[in-house]
């Protein structure tokens, strides 16, 4: 062993222990028993009494007046490992233990940082363990003895190696406990979650089924959409197909149209370069030339008829008679012409109109004749094709109209079904309002039930704390009456005295106080109070001779030979008995005393009668003896242990039963609670339904006035389109109505041709008349106005004349020659106007050969263009159909495409899905019904559910699996307590085994190193429970030769050493261990003992390795090596060693330690 720092070896110092017996000798005060501290405190002696120390690190060199103090303290002991007694593959084993002035502690083994519980494991199969029974210090072979059964059989187990399956047995109770509190968690947490399981689980089935359901519907919906979608792209590609062959004929048809347009233009270009019109034109204008040529003509004869009677008339004598007869006549003529010139105005007038009415006419007829034969056959085949439209217009109205009849017949429908949806949804709104209102005032109800409940255990707990309190209060005067009962019956000496004859009891024992009198019951009695009660005075002597005889002491009240005095007190009414005798002992004692009401009139009555005695209800006593204040017992008897005992029965009984009222109330508060909860989730499930219900509500009325707003404008588009029929048949009634004339115009173009030509030459006969009669009326309006003129004219002459004849006759002969000038002018012009005329005549014939040419190739052309007009028609027609049949088809991939686009949004907006994977989803198996039907099937089956939880199967599911989680974890920690408990058991039975074979040798060898240390003596050790091995003491007996010692204090010190020696030794010879530490165990006794002592030494000599630490001289020569200890003053501890054989030296070495 190497020393550093420790107590009071401040250099480092090292200890060889040679095998066999190895002694410490020393002064006193030199560290001898540092030694056996040191390996104490290697070995982990964790208390710093194990030591002899105040606190731990008081083990450090605290330096003297020559040293400084050390900052550690290092012990290192080092294990001769050879034998392979630790089971550690190392020949030798150091053990280092190292403590800082900071408390910081270190191990080491082996210069290996280590724990001290991996130390106490290593050497725990070898004896040496934490209590270290190995190592006897000064003052525990004492200890021995006076130790608890308990300890003792700790030294054994230690020694036995059973402290290691003890620390066992503790980590797995440790284990067992940890398991049994995870075990209640866990079950509190499954019966939680099975709670809540319970109705999740419900809620998880409906949302699983809705979901099952809802999954089904979707499926099918999706397929009944794709089945939808395909044959709508179907459809339209069969439409587009047919579009595209009617298309072809379409473009077929337009060809030949064109081709016909071509063909009809150049026919009406034909028609129009016959010229009749402007043959007509010419004609009558050559006619009307030919007319004024007549009327020319007869003008000018006129006009040289009065030239020429101009010439021949003459001058005579009666020429102013004549003059003025002529004048006469020349006004009567020129009368005559302006009546016949207002009387041909007229006829001029209508001759106008009827020339302007024969213009308009001939424009009428040209206009009529080009409308006859080319406008009215294209006016015919527009109308029909215009009418063809109308029609196929009219249809799709017709469509359109009954699309949206049924569209808003759906919607009515739908709107119908909204409102009855609406009604249901308004009843169960009333119904979860009435649920909800009624939930409500049951929680209202619950909470008052709660409140009440926890009113009631709250007043109940009250009641229980302070019938606790009182119950606790009686077994607690119960206790101290009967402790106070126990110890006056021990001071009284009644447990010896029982067995007498006579003896009635403790005087306490037989009486009842009054309540509050006890104080003043002991104050009168005084000492008295601890008597023992018996029958006589024979009886008295011989229990005063048991007591004196048994070293007891004690007092004896006899009861006969009492005589009963002449006055009671106020004392005596208060303390009675059941015992008439006891009752006349009570006169006696007690029947003088009175009761004041307080000291002071205590002390007053005393005063006044010293022979008196005079007590207080607080215990205060005045006499003749001497005045006292305050009592020191508590005046305990029977009677009051008895009502002591009653009422803490009845308290305690009280204290049941409200705890039975206290777990009714918390039964009825968690019933309450339980409701209270229940009626909540109940309320907020209603509560969610009844919002869900609502949002439905809301939902259904906002598409209701959706559905109305759509129904509205469904409907205006219907008076629209009605309007727009009644336009189109109103326009198909008038093209009706047209098309027979139009139809009739051009079945009669051939005839109105032939007319056209015959009115033609009708309007050529009238133009003619006109000519004629115009002529005629110019000429007449000529004649008259030249006349007029003339006239006039002859009037100014006749008139100048008759002013101025001398003038008129030189101006005879200018005159004469201009009248004959003008006469050859006008025969000339009559000439010319006759030339003319010829020339008129033989154009007009030439004109009127040149129409009728015209009409007859007229009338060809207007042949030919009614054959192109019909094939145009019937072409038309064919195209109309065409037209009809594309718009028809247009109409339907339009309404196939929406409906398309309709079903492809509705796919992506409802289900989330592509068309492409619609089209692609087959039908779920059905059984006996269409897909359409279990779709509605499946709508009615969930509209019957009603709104479910989506939450609560993903909800059911994470604590489901909570459930099965904890339950596997609950049969898991079940499990770890059953093997937890198999552990235990196999470790008691191990533990019992151990015990039991250890006990049993221990036991044995006791017996034998008992009867060798004592010789003649028996000695003996005994289990307390022998049926409980696990927890049994041990009690040591031990009867020296020639005594009979029932008890260890009774014996001498001496005796006690070697009865400890005896004990440690059957130990050490039971279960031996590799060393054993003796600090001056024999130095109480004797040689003779001593010598005993050495043997028995000697005997575990070759077995083990013992240091002694002793002063006794034989000791030394029993030693195989001695090691001496000094101290110089102020220094610290040194140590040296010799062997017995060397003789010389050790003799001064003692001599030299002997002076020191």
């Amino acid at each position: 062993m190497t020393l550093k720092g420790f107590k009071s070896f401040a250099d480092s110092t090292i200890l060889d222990f040679e095998p066999g017996v190895a002694v410490v000798v020393g002064p006193n005060g030199s560290g001898k028993s540092n030694v056996v501290d040191a390996i104490a405190w290697v070995l982990g002696a964790q208390a710093p009494a194990a030591v002899r120390s105040q606190k731990m690190d008081d083990v450090i060199f605290a330096g003297t007046a020559k040293r400084a103090a050390l900052g550690r303290a290092e012990v290192a002991l080092t294990i001769d490992n050879s034998a392979r007694m630790l089971p550690i593959d190392f020949e030798e084993v150091t053990i280092k233990r190292t403590l800082f002035r900071d408390g910081e502690s270190e191990y080491a083994m082996n210069e290996v940082p280590c724990r001290l519980m991996d130390i106490q494991e290593l050497l725990s199969d070898t004896g040496v363990g934490r209590h270290q029974h190995v190592i006897v210090s000064q003052g525990q072979i004492d200890a021995v003895l006076n130790a608890k059964p308990e300890e003792r059989r700790a030294i054994i187990e230690e020694a036995a190696g059973i402290l290691k399956y003890r620390r066992r047995k503790e980590k797995s109770q440790r284990r067992l406990k940890a398991s049994e509190e995870n075990l209640t968690r866990l079950q509190d947490l499954v019966r939680e979650v099975k709670r809540q399981l319970k109705p999740l689980e419900r809620q998880a089935e409906a949302a699983r089924t809705h979901g099952t359901l809802a999954t089904e519907l979707s499926t099918l919906q999706i397929h009944l959409v794709g089945r939808e979608i395909a044959a709508l792209r179907e459809a339209i590609r069969a439409i587009q197909a047919g579009r595209q062959e009617q298309n072809e004929s379409e473009k077929s048809i337009r060809s030949e149209l064109s081709l016909l347009d071509s063909q009809i233009e150049s026919a009406e270009e034909q028609l129009a370069s016959t010229g009749t019109g402007e043959a007509g034109d010419q004609l009558a204008h050559v006619e009307g030339l030919r007319e004024r040529a007549r009327g020319l003509k007869a003008l000018l004869t006129e006009r040289i008829s009065g030239l020429q009677r101009d010439l021949d008339r003459r001058l005579d004598g009666g020429v102013v008679e004549t003059l003025e007869a002529e004048s006469a006549r020349l006004q009567k003529e020129l009368q005559e012409t302006h009546e016949r010139t207002k009387f041909l105005e007229p006829s001029t007038l209508e001759v106008a109109e009827a020339e302007k009415n024969l213009k308009e006419e001939r424009l009428e007829f040209q206009q009529k004749l080009f409308e006859d034969i080319s406008p009215h056959g294209v006016e015919a085949a527009e109308a029909r094709g215009k009418l063809t439209a109308i029609k196929s217009s009219i249809e799709m109205i017709g469509i359109t109209r009954l699309q949206l009849q049924e569209r808003i017949a759906a919607i009515n429908k739908n709107e119908s079904d909204s409102n009855q949806l609406l009604g249901e949804l308004q009843d169960k709104m009333l119904t979860l309002n009435t649920e909800i209102n009624t939930l409500n005032t049951e929680i209202e109800s619950h909470i008052e039930s709660v409140l009440l409940a926890e009113s009631e255990e709250k007043n109940t707990e009250k009641l229980l704390a302070e019938a606790r309190l009182e119950s606790k209060a009686w077994v607690s005067r119960a206790d101290a009456l009967s402790e106070a009962l126990d110890q006056v019956r021990k001071s009284s000496g009644v447990e010896e005295l029982s067995d007498l004859e006579g003896v009635i009891g403790t005087l306490l024992e037989l009486i009842e106080i009054d309540d509050g009198w006890e104080a003043a019951f002991e104050a009168a009695v005084g000492q008295s109070i601890a008597s023992v009660v018996v029958r006589d005075l024979q009886t008295a002597k011989k229990a005063l001779e048991s007591l004196r005889a048994g070293d007891f002491a004690g007092g004896v009240l006899a009861v006969d030979s009492l005589t009963k005095p002449d006055k009671i007190g106020t004392l005596r009414p208060h303390i009675h008995t059941g015992t008439p005798s006891v009752g006349v002992l009570l006169d006696v004692l007690i029947g003088s005393v009175d009761v004041a009401d307080d000291w002071r009139t205590g002390v007053a009555m005393a005063s006044s009668n010293p022979l008196g005695v005079y007590v207080t209800k607080d215990g205060d006593r005045f006499a003749s003896d001497g005045w006292r204040v305050g009592t020191d017992g508590s005046a305990a008897t029977g009677s009051a242990l008895e009502e002591a005992l009653s009422q803490s029965e009845k308290a305690i009984t009280g204290v049941r039963q409200l705890e039975i009222t206290q777990n009714e109330c918390r039964r009825i508060r968690k019933d309450a609670e339980s409701a209270l909860g229940n009626r909540r989730n109940r309320l907020l499930e209603t509560q969610r339904d009844y919002d869900e219900i609502k949002d439905a509500f809301s939902r259904t009325e906002s598409d209701l006035r959706a559905l109305r707003v759509e129904v509205e404008g469904l409907e205006l588009q219907e008076a629209t389109a009605n309007t727009t029929l009644q336009e189109h048949l109103q326009i198909q009634e008038e093209i009706l109505g047209v098309l027979p004339e139009l139809e009739l115009n051009e079945t009669d173009v051939l005839e109105r041709s032939k007319e056209a030509e015959k009115a033609g030459q009708e309007l050529d006969r009238k133009a003619a008349e006109l000519g004629e009669r115009r002529t005629e009326i110019e000429t007449q309006i000529a004649a008259n106005k030249e006349r007029k003129q003339f006239i006039e004219h002859r009037l100014a002459d006749l008139n100048e004349r008759l002013e101025g004849y001398a003038i008129e006759r030189s101006q005879a002969t200018e005159r004469r020659l201009r009248l004959e000038k003008k006469l050859r002018l006008a025969e000339v012009l009559r000439k010319i106007v006759e030339e003319k005329s010829e020339a008129v005549e033989l154009e007009l014939l030439e004109l009127r050969r040149i129409r009728q040419e015209q009409s007859a190739a007229a009338q060809a052309a207007i042949g030919q263009l009614d054959k192109f007009r019909k094939a145009r028609s019937e072409l038309e027609t064919r195209l109309t159909k065409i037209r009809e049949e594309l718009h028809r088809s247009e109409l339907k991939e339009a309404e196939s495409s929406l409906k398309l686009e309709a079903a492809v949004d509705g796919l992506r907006r409802d289900f989330d899905c592509e068309p492409g994977v619609a089209v692609n989803t087959g039908c779920p198996p059905l059984e006996g019904v269409t897909a359409k039907a279990r779709v509605r099937e499946l709508e009615r089956e969930l509209k019957i559910m009603g709104p479910v939880n989506p939450l609560a199967l993903e909800e059911y599911e994470a604590l489901n699996s909570r459930y099965e989680f904890l339950i596997e974890q609950l049969d898991d920690v079940k499990e770890s307590r059953r093997e937890l408990n198999k552990v235990i058991r196999a470790i008691d039975k191990e533990i019992v085994a151990v015990f039991s074979s250890a006990f049993s040798d221990v036991a044995t060898n006791f017996e034998t190193l008992f009867s060798s240390l004592f010789p003649g003596g028996i000695g003996s050790l005994k289990l307390t429970e022998p049926n409980k091995l696990l927890e049994t003491g041990i009690e040591i007996e031990a009867k020296p030769s020639g005594k009979n010692v029932k008890k260890l204090s009774l014996l001498s010190g001496g005796e006690r050493s070697l009865t400890s020696l005896a004990f440690l030794f059957s130990i050490f010879r039971s279960r031996p261990s590799p060393f054993y530490v003796l600090d001056e165990v024999e130095a109480a006794l004797d040689d003779v003992n001593l010598q005993r002592f050495l043997h028995l030494i000697r005997e575990f000599r070759d077995e083990a390795q013992l240091i002694i630490v002793s002063h006794q001289k034989r000791t030394m020569e029993a030693a195989d090596c001695v090691y001496g200890v000094t101290m110089k003053p102020g220094g610290s501890t040194k140590v040296l060693s010799e062997k017995p054989a060397q003789e010389p030296p050790l003799i001064e070495a003692r001599k030299e330690i002997s002076v020191q």
